[in-house]
């Protein structure tokens, strides 16, 4: 273990000078600074694409295998617990040393304007696949009041799970806005109680959420719940250890030197995907989750990129969560399309794999044409509200 990279340890200081200016700075240029983006750990950007990749993998899969035992990528679900360890690394370095200046309002907004965009997007495209999915025609128990209010719960991120025929999950028209639920969730706790303790508190939080973490994979049998009604608190118990590991590392300096690089460690994230099932499958995904996950983003921050692969990377994780967010509508449609047709399987690698390149093309548009576009006018809202 090694202490953070130089250039972190100068953004922290450029972050402490602050406090010495002079008095004659305003208010405006101060906000300014403190309000802009820290420099990203790129390799980690580059993986949480791989993550997102992984995730709409095994929701193509999941429809032909339900099994997971029986499907080669059946812990493709375990991206997300990768995302909330990363997350929680990220927040860290990001706020820790400055959501005291900025305000925990600053942060809430920051933090708005980050995500909230896409939960409004994946929620119009899971709406409009539900009323013209070419494969299934909406049950007329679904009247324009019903569909209204789901489709606003989705948008507000209020948990719903009233839809018997997609498995009752939170955010009936895009089920993967579960893990964003939990995420603000994890947000408003470190605005409030994380940002304030001691590295020592945050340990033994950690354990003590590895702990119920333990109990909720052995009583299920695995870590894939949190995304419907029946098993609504096992997301939570999710991300308070994926998310407080994330931020344990990151305020421990857990930084490990390697020359494994992007596509090593690419390769080391994807087989914890792939690898075969085990009797223990409980026990086996809790090692994943507790040890392998935050083993990688201590090795993603202390690994060297080289150019070549450096816009790679960048792309990767710029397009993360726009895959993310918004792959869910086309995956209602692929499932009913092929519980229509029943494909043979060489027809049937040809739709997934095109349908993959699809979506990550529909994903580029979506942050190209909306999310980018929003979040700046949104930024400059809000700079100019700073100004008056």
């Amino acid at each position: 273990m090694v202490f953070l990279p130089a250039f972190v340890k100068a953004q922290v200081s450029g972050l402490l000078l602050l406090t010495n200016l002079p008095k004659s700075m305003n208010k405006e240029n101060l906000s300014s600074n403190l309000l802009r983006p820290k420099q990203h750990f790129v390799i980690l950007d580059g993986l949480r694409g791989i993550a997102a990749l992984a995730v709409v993998i095994f929701h193509f899969m999941e429809w032909i295998f339900p099994d997971n035992s029986k499907n080669f990528f059946g812990r493709g679900f375990l991206a997300v617990d990768f995302f909330f360890c990363l997350s929680g690394f990220v927040i860290g370095y990001a706020y820790d040393n400055r959501i005291r200046k900025i305000g925990v309002k600053a942060f809430f907004i920051s933090r708005l304007i980050r995500l909230h965009p896409l939960v409004i997007l994946g929620s119009v495209l899971g709406l409009l696949a539900f009323l013209f999915d070419p494969f299934l025609i909406p049950s007329a128990s679904y009247s324009t009041g019903k569909i209204t209010l789901l489709f606003l719960c989705s948008v507000l991120l209020i948990p719903l799970p009233v839809m018997e025929e997609r498995a009752f999950n939170l955010f009936s028209f895009n089920a993967p806005a579960w893990s964003l639920f939990w995420e603000y969730v994890a947000n408003i706790l470190y605005a409030f109680v994380l940002c304030r303790i001691s590295h020592r508190v945050l340990a033994v939080l950690t354990i003590a959420a590895a702990a119920v973490l333990c109990f909720v994979s052995y009583r299920a049998g695995n870590l894939l719940g949190g995304w419907a009604g029946d098993n609504f608190w096992d997301g939570g118990a999710r991300v308070a250890y994926s998310f407080s590991a994330g931020l344990l590392i990151y305020r421990s300096n857990w930084i490990i030197k390697n020359k494994l690089g992007f596509i090593g460690l690419a390769v080391l994230l994807f087989f914890a995907f792939v690898m075969p099932w085990t009797k223990q499958e409980w026990l086996t995904e809790l090692i994943i989750v507790c040890i392998y996950f935050p083993l990688l983003v201590s090795l993603g921050a202390g690994s060297t990129l080289t150019p070549a692969l450096k816009k790679i990377c960048e792309f990767s994780g710029n397009i993360s969560y726009p895959l993310y967010m918004t792959h869910y509508a086309a995956i209602w449609i692929f499932g009913h399309y092929y519980e229509s047709y029943k494909p043979e399987t060489t027809e049937l690698a040809y739709v997934i794999i095109i349908g993959i390149f699809f979506l990550i093309g529909i994903a580029y548009l979506a942050m190209v044409l909306y999310d980018l576009p929003v979040r700046k006018y949104l930024t400059k809202k809000r700079q100019e509200a700073l100004r008056s």
